[in-house]
């Protein structure tokens, strides 16, 4: 069920290293040969960022360096270092991650995917040891699969939670997946949007996407409200392509008008938007238990928080209930125990870090290189 609570307001978020158009790059060499040649191609091509690989898991790749973030600066060019993460040795991934900062990243996102699922302690001291690196207001922004529901133990609530990324880069490939572009975007929105953090969806140019697909890509992002598009990737985007990819555009948003949605909940339901919902019946000061299992408990508290403003207490989620819920501050929970070696193996997980994926609604990463 999709509950739906009115038109999104399209301000864009002119603080944000996200905003404009940014373009993946996985190897430098592949998708320029230098830093120098890639700064002059993306500054020629009208892009206003590049997101440039900085780190496999624990490895740092030294591709990405302070002389490549000169070049594209001097380009007037913003450069984000992105990280892929495996959740295996997370304070050595924190490490790793805010290299990228160190060496003059404007922002650094988190390429977080199927390693992670369940791994709610790996992600929460992976998250905790990167910010005491790199800051409390250092730009991170969460890229991972862009069907939420798809994926239930994978912990958004700690990359998205307190703490964890400002931005969420859903990677929305809808040829990918098999879907029009405007249910991609649908599917997308509503249930990312109750993590409340500003979305700049990833499209993609590889495999060689229709054009007129490509360019409802982009009308429905900027129908969405995004600020910001980025194309996965540069080194699979062909001559015809780039033109595609900035321009005017012309013709209308396809399929329905975007409204602010929000998908709901109810008993029975299981996942992480479970247990964030319920970090946040905490945060409001009701009992509610952190399983991500939407139980009795649950529901009474649900019941609690609507009667609390006077609305309709259904004990159901829908979208005006996760306006109450997102005005709270939600109890931040640590999986993880900081400072002790032992502590991924002596973590509390909810019962929902143990379910299974649903579908994998994109290929993995290995596979998206032709």
């Amino acid at each position: 069920m999709i509950a739906a609570v009115g038109l999104a307001p399209a301000g864009a978020d002119a603080a944000s290293p996200f905003r404009g158009d940014a373009m993946w790059v996985w190897y430098v060499s592949a998708s320029g040969g230098s830093a120098e040649k890639l700064a002059r191609k993306a500054d020629r091509r009208g892009l206003d960022a590049i997101y440039v690989k900085s780190g496999d898991g624990g490895d740092y790749w030294s591709q990405f360096d302070r002389h490549l973030v000169r070049a594209a600066h001097a380009r007037g060019l913003r450069v984000c270092g992105w990280q892929f993460v495996y959740g295996r040795d997370p304070g050595r991934e924190a490490k790793v991650g805010a290299g990228a900062a160190a060496d003059g990243a404007d922002c650094l996102i988190i390429d977080a995917e199927s390693d992670y699922e369940g791994r709610y302690a790996a992600a929460d001291a992976y998250v905790r040891s990167l910010r005491r690196r790199v800051g409390d207001d250092y730009p991170l922004g969460l890229s991972s699969f862009p069907y939420v529901d798809y994926h239930p133990a994978f912990p958004y609530s700690v990359f998205l939670g307190p703490g964890g990324a400002q931005a969420n880069l859903p990677q929305l490939y809808w040829y990918a997946i098999g879907d029009p572009v405007a249910a991609a975007f649908r599917h997308t929105y509503a249930f990312n949007r109750p993590y409340d953090r500003r979305l700049f969806p990833v499209g993609q140019t590889w495999m060689d996407p229709p054009k007129g697909q490509v360019l409802d890509f982009r009308r429905l992002a900027a129908a969405y409200g995004s600020s910001g598009v980025s194309w996965w990737s540069w080194q699979e985007t062909g001559r015809k392509m780039w033109p595609r990819l900035s321009g005017r555009l012309r013709g209308g948003v396809p399929g329905p008008r975007p409204r602010r949605e929000y998908a709901a909940l109810a008993r029975g339901a299981r996942g992480d938007r479970v247990l964030w919902a319920q970090e946040h019946l905490r945060g409001a000061g009701l009992d509610a238990p952190v399983n991500g299992r939407f139980n009795r408990r649950t529901q009474r508290a649900v019941k609690a928080l609507q009667r609390r403003a006077g609305v309709e207490a259904s004990g159901d989620i829908d979208g005006g209930t996760w306006t109450l819920l997102l005005a709270a501050e939600p109890e931040r929970i640590a999986w993880s125990r900081r400072g002790d070696p032992r502590a991924l193996r002596r973590h509390r997980t909810p019962a929902s870090a143990r379910l299974a994926p649903l579908a994998d609604e994109i290929p993995p990463p290995r596979r998206r290189l032709g």
